[in-house]
């Protein structure tokens, strides 16, 4: 048999044993708000361009019924519905994210995770260790590519990364032996794709399918020939003409393993407080707490600047959609006090005169010491007052990051915000309510009835 590296060895074994090992309470609690804010995302994004694509794509596939698709009476087959499922929950910029791995874990692994979930009707504690089990591998997939350089050349660790969390997550829920992990790993090397062009994607339809519903389905797709009985290669990490030999300028590996067991990444992913691009989410957060300390108004307002990393700048300048548009958010946030989920996807108001005139008056630009301070997403904000003040705000710690994180409360009331308006205040509050209670939950399958279209 073909030699195994030390690598794969100790990764397969992780996997392999990953369901039966219980995580500490604080990893099952910050696990448990990343599978309700990507449930979340789910729901809101159904009614958004990619979400109603991908659900009517749903609907011509047929399918073994094994898993539903959120927010519709589709039950289909598990790579379906994690294919729909996964552009649900990235059909815009609410889902969280892991800052050094460049991925968005959450859209591509809960999908997957849950459509496996309901295939295998495994229990909600399973499913919540399967989840942190899929950020572990996937985050540090693209670290041992070195992520930034992989970006560069062209790849997009948004579909790499969570490729492989999403195949570790469905092995685990599969029950899939060490041989069998290697072969899942095998399955989902020869799968794993993407290209960068996705930043040329105007209707988010692309992209929602190259962060989510790709890396979902293809997870699914691995760990499910593997149980049904396929074999595949022993290890295809390493050796001659292996995944470290295709990707990477300068790969290390060993950065796969490093930690596992005791750093959980799911601890060091970012959950949105508001639901925009990452870059504009240290702008938003320094306005805000700008407006509650000095009260000023919008007529108020001479000049305002925005400063953060060149790739945030360029990423978010004057675009055509209003959730990753700069100026336009922060423009809204200083008419209203806050950014809503419904304020940031309001397309006509980007035409609203009022808010156009502010939108003239806010200057961005990329700065070099933001960009060499990532993977930290921060910025800077200064406003000229008409009456002369200057203020100023720097903020280095976004709230819902690993080093300014979201309380429960604040998790829930997001998660709620975006639930509402899809499914009604009191099947908001049951979703929500029972996502905090998976722990006792003896079948995933019994979410259905709250994840369901209502009539």
């Amino acid at each position: 048999m073909t030699a195994v590296s030390p690598v794969m060895q100790r990764l397969a074994v992780y996997v392999a044993s990953a369901s039966k090992k219980r995580l500490a309470p604080t990893v099952a609690e910050k696990t448990k708000q990343h599978i309700l804010d990507t449930i979340a995302a789910m729901v809101s994004g159904a009614r958004l361009p990619p979400g109603k694509q991908a659900i009517s794509y749903a609907r011509t596939r047929g399918g073994t019924k094994e898993a539903c698709v959120v927010a519709t009476g589709i039950v289909t087959s598990a790579e379906n519905a994690a294919l729909a499922n996964g552009m649900l929950a990235h059909a815009d910029e609410t889902d969280d994210s892991h800052a050094p791995s460049l991925t968005h874990p959450g859209c591509g692994i809960v999908p997957a995770a849950l459509a496996m979930a309901e295939r295998e009707e495994a229990s909600g504690e399973a499913l919540i260790r399967a989840v942190a089990l899929g950020y572990d591998v996937g985050c540090r997939l693209t670290q041992s590519l070195n992520a930034y350089e992989f970006r560069e050349d062209g790849h997009s660790t948004h579909s790499f990364g969570p490729m492989f969390g999403a195949a570790a997550a469905c092995a685990a829920l599969t029950g899939l032996n060490e041989r069998q992990v290697r072969h899942c790993l095998s399955f989902t090397a020869q799968q794993a794709s993407g290209i960068s062009c996705w930043m040329r994607d105007e209707e988010h339809i692309e992209k929602a399918f190259d962060f989510g519903g790709m890396p979902a389905r293809n997870g699914v797709a691995a760990a499910a020939m593997v149980a049904h009985g396929f074999t595949g290669v022993e290890d295809a990490l390493s050796g001659e003409r292996s995944f470290f030999v295709a990707y990477g300028r300068k790969p290390e590996p060993a950065k796969l393993v490093a930690g596992l067991g005791e750093v959980f990444e799911v601890m060091n992913t970012n959950i949105k407080r508001w639901s925009v691009g990452s870059p504009i989410q240290a702008p938003l957060d320094a306005l805000l707490l700008l407006l509650e300390e000095h009260k000023f108004r919008a007529d108020d307002v001479m000049r305002l600047s925005v400063r953060v990393s060149h790739q945030g700048a360029n990423t978010t300048n004057n675009r055509a959609m209003p959730d990753i548009c700069m100026q336009h958010l922060c423009a809204v946030m200083v008419m209203d006090g806050t950014v809503s989920f419904k304020a940031s996807h309001d397309e006509k108001r980007m035409r609203d005169k009022k808010v156009l005139a502010l939108r003239e008056k806010v200057q961005l630009s990329g700065d070099d010491e933001l960009t060499k301070a990532m993977p930290s997403r921060q910025g800077i904000v200064e406003i000229v007052l008409r009456n002369g003040t200057t203020l100023r705000k720097h903020v280095k710690a976004v709230r819902g990051t690993a080093e300014n994180p979201m309380t429960r409360a604040e998790v829930d009331a997001k998660a709620y915000d975006l639930i509402v308006p899809v499914f009604g205040k009191q099947r908001a509050r049951r979703l929500c309510d029972a996502v905090w209670s998976l722990d006792s939950l003896s079948n995933v399958r019994k979410l259905r009835p709250l994840l369901k279209e209502t009539r």
